[in-house]
């Protein structure tokens, strides 16, 4: 039992504001350890507990907004580490060998239903915990970011299984060798550096104005709100952007109830001359929406988009109709999902916003980017979890999206993490203060980012290739434990 807390805490750590990534590398090991020689029963039983303390310890910044929610979620996405730990039961019992592919397999297309399910939950995927190591997550621009988590899964086994039998290590050094030095090789070739002649250069702001959610719905503190909005921007407008981005419902009121604060936002673009990307809720005969506005240089709306993957419990209710106490839970309110991919025309590239927690889900991105967009836009708030691991580990996503589109990547949070983000998932700049505290701070960013033209990455052309390849490994690995049964018992 001790063992599979280890576990759970060494894998909830790499997730961690310490930057503990490394951990990652053998956080199973000692689940392994723990699962080897038990009937199925207890695999499961010991496996659900591990889950439930790793989700408690990656996702507990939840409880700021709802804590039965957070309960029932932690309750839910325990039983895909039960899942897996039974698996490695039945697999361990037969045959150690085929873990290498077996269980790396299994574990991302656990991520994988775990990310589609029931509106999907991909949060704290584990090749997110290797977000700053670039090399490694540049195949991501190929599997998704479904291949680290395989690779990462993959070395644990392999230690797991060193551990166990030391006369073998040298031959599986050679097979983690052959799989991982060409994803590494290929990480090297494409962070080599790039001509930039010839490629545009966009000039981009990105706002972080630090609005309490306590303040942030009373009309109280509206003019408050709109007036640091303007100082920061007429701010920001003096290093000259050509497009400045405020974070997600950054308007204080609803647009179509207070259009008379709303002009006061129109007309600040038109006199910086500088577009502006605001975020905003809109009511349209009392229909809500959570939606990002363009505005042009001379004060005029020129594009809309509507949020498509609505947050559960939080922007509406699932089954309210059936289930009426679930009501209960939403801390807002019933949204309207949108209903079109919209991308934004500019002059110097077209881009796409992704509100909120969109970013999580790789099949949006890449489908914006396959409708055109030439860099991708995040607008989120993020002020509801507090000062904990939350903001970090919203921002471990939006660097995979970046990779896997090849695709810059522009951040504006209300209290953090905001900043820039290359096509190879480097962090360019962070807004920060003087200490190089991110979270919970004001203040501004302007940075120069690349567009490398219209070209696509094979994720984005191809989508979850390497799910299916999981899957045929997964059955494969099936298979070769069932044929091993007859022998078994004939021994």
């Amino acid at each position: 039992m001790l063992w599979a807390i280890v576990s759970a805490v060494l894998l909830s750590l790499s997730f961690s504001t310490l930057n503990l990534w490394w951990l990652a590398w053998f956080g199973l090991v000692p689940l392994f350890f723990v699962l080897e020689g038990k009937s199925k029963v207890k695999a499961f039983l010991l496996s659900y507990f591990t889950g439930i303390i790793f989700w408690a310890c990656t996702i507990y910044w939840l409880v700021h907004v709802t804590l039965a929610g957070t309960i029932v979620l932690v309750l839910y996405l325990a039983l895909y580490f039960a899942v897996f730990g039974t698996f490695f039961s039945f697999a361990a019992s037969f045959s150690t060998r085929h873990l290498i592919l077996f269980l790396p397999s299994l574990w991302v297309l656990l991520e994988y239903a775990r990310s589609h399910l029931f509106t999907g939950f991909p949060w704290a995927l584990l090749g997110y915990s290797q977000y700053k190591i670039l090399p490694l997550i540049q195949i991501a621009d190929i599997t998704g970011a479904w291949g680290v988590s395989f690779l990462v899964v993959m070395v644990n086994v392999l230690i797991f299984i060193c551990l166990r039998k030391k006369s073998s290590v040298l031959r599986y050094l050679v097979l983690f060798t052959v799989i991982t030095l060409p994803v590494i090789f290929y990480g090297f070739y494409q962070l080599r550096p790039q001509q930039t002649a010839g490629l545009t250069q966009l000039r981009l702001s990105v706002i972080q104005p630090n609005i309490s959610q306590d303040l942030k719905w009373n009309s109280s503190f509206r003019k408050y709100i709109i007036d640091k909005y303007v100082f920061l921007t007429k701010q920001a407008a003096q290093d000259k952007p050509d497009l400045i981005v405020w974070p997600e419902a950054s308007y204080p009121g609803v647009v179509g109830e207070d259009d008379q604060d709303f002009s006061q936002v129109l007309s600040l673009a038109k006199d910086i001359k500088t577009p502006i990307i605001i975020g905003a809720v809109v009511n349209e005969d009392r229909k809500y929406s959570n939606s990002a506005f363009l505005i042009d240089d001379s004060g005029e709306l020129i594009g809309r988009y509507d949020k498509l993957h609505l947050v559960p419990f939080g922007e509406y209710i699932p089954l309210k109709s059936t289930f009426p106490f679930l009501e209960s839970f939403a801390p807002i309110g019933d949204i309207e999902r949108g209903k079109e991919f919209k991308i934004f025309m500019h002059t110097a590239g077209n881009f796409c916003v992704l509100i909120c927690f969109e970013d999580l889900f790789p099949e949006l991105t890449r489908e914006f980017t396959k409708k055109g967009a030439d860099f991708l836009v995040n607008i989120t708030n993020d002020a509801w979890y507090k000062k904990t691991s939350a903001a970090l580990q919203h921002f471990q996503a939006s660097v995979f999206r970046a990779v896997e589109n090849r695709r810059p990547l522009v951040r504006a949070a209300n209290t953090g993490i905001s900043g820039f983000i290359s096509s190879s998932g480097k962090i360019i700049s962070l807004v920060e203060d003087p200490s190089n505290e991110t979270l919970f701070i004001d203040g501004f960013k302007t940075e120069e980012i690349i567009i490398s033209g219209r070209s696509v990455s094979f994720y984005t052309r191809f989508g979850d290739v390497f799910i299916a390849v999981c899957f045929l490994l997964l059955c494969c690995g099936i298979i070769l434990s069932f044929k091993r049964i007859p022998a078994r018992l004939t021994a």
